[in-house]
């Protein structure tokens, strides 16, 4: 088995993974990626491997995860001795998040309809959807 690897640049990386430039240098700065070897021209070099990072960092998004989650998987993923028990109280934790998000998303859904319900439309100078908007508090921010 050789010891030379097969290497990539940033372009063939970026359209292999399906991601734009900025978002590999952006996870690099994020310590998601390896720090790439450079060339002597200057150029970065990149494993094949890092194309299969990048996916998984994608498919972890794609999921709900948030970038210091990802950070997290990966750290768990690279551990030769990561539990499995780890990984799915991490995905557990996930399902939990999105749930509230779902009670929450349904909550505003309910309230706009109520918005919605309360108005007739047409050319009324006084609007109560923007009647009710001025009046509404912000969480957080009521005395």
């Amino acid at each position: 088995m050789g010891t030379k690897h097969q290497s990539l640049r940033i372009g063939e990386v970026a359209m292999l993974a399906g991601v734009n430039v900025q978002t590999l240098r952006y996870y690099e700065r994020r310590g998601l990626l390896r720090e790439p070897v450079r060339r002597p021209s200057g150029y970065r070099e990149y494993a094949p491997d890092d194309v299969r990072v990048i996916r998984f960092i994608k498919s972890a998004q794609g999921l709900g995860f948030s970038l210091k989650e990802v950070q997290e998987l990966l750290r768990l993923r690279e551990g030769k001795r990561a539990k499995c028990a780890e990984v799915k109280a991490a995905a557990s934790a996930k399902i939990a998040d999105i749930e509230a998000k779902v009670r929450s998303l349904r909550a505003m859904k309910r309230a706009l309809e109520v918005l919605v319900a309360s108005c007739a439309g047409g050319d009324a100078l006084q609007c109560p959807i923007l009647d009710a908007l001025d009046r509404r508090p912000q969480k957080g921010l009521e005395p």
